[in-house]
């Protein structure tokens, strides 16, 4: 089950946009939905009116909807949640999403976020995260986060699983703050990445790979044009190279490696060239 919710956790929609991706690519289908008069405060996230079929006029709830998809080559089938971040009852929420894994035979649970941080656009997307035991970090190849302080749904839904005894992780992306209101495709793709590690599934991120390059130049041309973000986010990227450099001691395991290149294997297919 690979989780993401719009709000507080997304910055930079990078979060939703990687399971709306992946939905996307996989062909996902709808077959659940939660309920949300006990979960949202529709004040803070207001309903729309939309007009259907035959000019009727209908009104879109705020919600979270469940997705299932079969992954070609991929060991298990999956489960996507997505939607907007509830505003009420997050123990209920929680509980809900619990019951539903256990009902499904879910293996794993994994949710993803993103924050927005002291980060270049220039260089590869910084990722954190923790997860319910030392071996799902190891296959991440990810750093624990050390992160206390305010938590959103990502936070409490990890820790109810953990508490039902379902192996989870927590993958978060760290998108620029200099630009907060613009999608970030690469974020997205960083999170992509992580998650056809953790779960074995392979995409065809192609598109997604063409529009974080595009991401990467329309924000340069932006930095360009205004010399003190120009000088601020060179003063970022010394810093980040500084920090890499101290640690390019630490050599992937030849697990993490041998991975990696089956997930590049699994992208080519039998035919790839």
């Amino acid at each position: 089950m690979v989780c993401a919710f719009q709000g507080w956790n997304d910055a930079g929609d990078a979060a939703s946009s990687a399971v709306s991706f992946l939905a996307s690519n996989l062909g996902a289908r709808r077959f659940a939905s939660i309920d949300s008069e006990e979960f949202y405060d529709f004040q803070a996230n207001r309903p729309c009116i939309r007009f259907g079929e035959n000019e009727k006029r209908e009104i879109s709830w705020p919600t979270v909807e469940i997705f299932e998809a079969a992954a070609p080559r991929a060991p298990r089938d999956l489960v996507l949640v997505q939607g907007i971040e509830p505003s009420l009852r997050w123990r209920s929420f929680s509980a809900h999403i619990v019951d539903l894994a256990e009902a499904l035979g879910v293996q794993v649970i994994v949710s993803l976020g993103a924050l927005l941080g002291d980060v270049p656009h220039t260089r590869p997307v910084p990722m954190s995260g923790h997860a319910s035991d030392a071996g799902l970090l190891e296959r991440l190849g990810i750093q624990p986060s050390a992160y206390e302080g305010p938590t959103g749904i990502v936070g409490v839904l990890h820790t109810a699983c953990a508490d039902a005894g379902i192996p989870s992780a927590s993958l978060w992306a760290a998108v620029p703050h200099y630009v907060a209101a613009a999608a970030n495709p690469k974020a997205a793709l960083a999170l992509l990445r992580k998650v056809e590690v953790l779960i074995g599934v392979s995409v065809d991120v192609s598109e997604l790979e063409s529009a974080a390059t595009d991401y990467e130049r329309q924000v340069g041309l932006a930095v360009q044009s205004d010399p003190d973000i120009q000088a601020f986010v060179e003063r970022l990227e010394q810093a980040a190279d500084s920090e890499e450099q101290s640690s390019s001691e630490d050599v992937p395991s030849g697990d993490i490696l041998a991975r990696e290149f089956q997930r590049f294997l699994r992208q080519r297919g039998p035919e790839g060239k």
